[in-house]
C-alpha cells in the first residue's frame, strides 16, 4: 500500500521499520521539527526523522497541518492510509479525510481506558493489571475511533513504564503491520468503542512528579515506577550542598512504619502513610549513573531518621 508514516519517539520507529520491510511504499514521513537538546543546543532529530533519513524516505516537519499548504502538500502524495505513531500534533478533519481508507493510530493502551497523552504511565501509575495496544480509526475527538485489532500484555509487580514500554513497541508494531495487511484484503473491521470506562491519561506534569510520602506504600511504589525513566519521579534532599532534587527510578513496597518521608534504614527503606517503600535506583537530578538505595544513600552520608522531602 501507499502510505504517509507520521511519528516522532522511539515508539514510532518499529511500526516504521515493520512498515518499510513489509514492501509498502511510504510515501512520507511526518515527523516534529529538530529540537535543540544538550549543552551546546544543537539540533536533534527525532528518533523517527533519524531513522526515516537512514531509510532513505522523504521527511517533512511541518509546524502547522492547519493550513491550506499543509492540505494540498498531504494530498499530493497520493496515499492510501496514514499511519499515526505518537506524532504529537493533532491531524484536522480535512487530513484525517484525504487517504482513501483514512488514518490509523497506534494507541498505547487498550481503549477506552487511557485516551490521551501518557497512557502507559498512567497505567503503570493506576496500578492496571494489564496494557496493551490497538489500530484505531482516527476521528477528530481525542482517541474516540472505532477500534479494528489489539494486543494484551500483563502488568508484573514492579514494572516501570520504561519496561511497559518496551514491551510494548515491537508488538505494536507487529499489530500494525498484521492490520495493514488485513486493509488490503478488505479485512479490517472496526468496532465502537465502548461508552463506559473511558479513563483520560493527561499529561505528565513536573509538579505531579514530586513524591508524595503521605500515601500509601503501594500507591507510591506505582508513582515511582510509573514515571521511571521520564520524567522521573522525585524528592528533595540535603546531600551536603543544600537541598538538592534526587530522582527515584525504581522502588517497590517493604515492611516498616513511621512519619511519611522519613529513612528507616540503610537500605533506603522509606516510610509512607500507610507502610513503605524500599528505593531500589536512584540518581541525582542532572547526573547520568543510576545507583542502588544501598549505595546512593551511602555516597550521600544519609542515615535512618533523615528526612526525605
Amino acid at each position: 500500500m501507499r502510505i504517509v508514516f507520521m511519528g516522532t519517539p522511539d515508539f514510532a520507529v518499529p511500526t516504521l521499520d515493520r512498515l518499510h520491510a513489509d514492501g509498502h511504499t511510504i510515501a512520507a514521513v511526518y515527523t516534529r521539527a529538530p529540537a535543540r537538546a544538550g549543552r551546546g543546543m544543537a539540533l536533534k532529530l527525532s528518533p523517527v526523522h533519524a531513522r526515516a533519513e537512514a531509510l532513505g524516505l522523504p521527511v517533512l516537519t511541518p509546524t502547522t497541518l492547519k493550513s491550506e499548504e499543509a492540505a494540498e502538500t498531504f494530498a499530493g502524495h497520493g496515499s492510501e492510509v496514514a499511519v499515526v505513531v505518537a506524532y504529537g500534533m493533532l491531524l484536522p478533519q480535512r487530513i484525517l479525510d484525504l487517504p482513501r481508507f483514512g488514518c490509523l493510530n497506534l494507541h498505547g493502551s487498550l481503549l477506552p481506558r487511557w485516551r490521551g497523552a501518557a497512557p502507559i504511565q498512567r497505567a503503570v501509575m493506576a496500578g492496571d493489571a494489564e496494557s496493551g495496544v490497538g489500530v484505531m480509526r482516527m476521528e477528530a475527538g481525542l482517541d474516540t475511533g472505532p477500534v479494528a485489532m489489539e494486543a494484551r500484555v500483563p502488568i508484573s509487580e514492579g514494572m516501570n513504564a520504561g519496561e511497559l514500554h518496551d514491551a510494548l513497541m515491537p508488538l505494536g508494531a507487529d499489530l500494525m503491520g498484521r492490520a495493514i495487511r488485513a486493509l488490503e484484503r478488505d479485512g479490517l473491521t472496526f468496532t465502537p468503542q465502548a461508552e463506559a470506562g473511558v479513563v483520560y491519561a493527561h499529561k505528565i506534569t513536573n509538579e505531579e512528579a514530586r513524591i508524595d510520602w503521605s500515601r500509601p506504600a503501594a500507591e507510591v511504589a506505582r508513582h515511582i515506577n510509573g514515571l521511571s525513566p521520564f520524567p522521573g519521579a522525585y524528592v528533595e534532599a540535603d546531600l551536603g550542598k543544600g537541598l538538592e532534587r534526587v530522582k527515584v527510578l525504581r522502588a517497590v513496597t517493604a515492611e516498616g512504619s513511621g512519619a511519611p518521608g522519613t529513612l528507616l534504614d540503610a537500605a533506603g527503606t522509606v516510610a509512607c502513610g500507610t507502610g513503605a517503600v524500599r528505593l531500589l535506583e536512584l540518581r541525582r537530578a542532572g547526573k547520568g549513573g543510576t545507583a542502588s538505595g544501598e549505595e546512593f544513600l551511602r555516597g550521600a552520608r544519609l542515615a535512618a531518621g533523615a528526612r526525605l522531602g
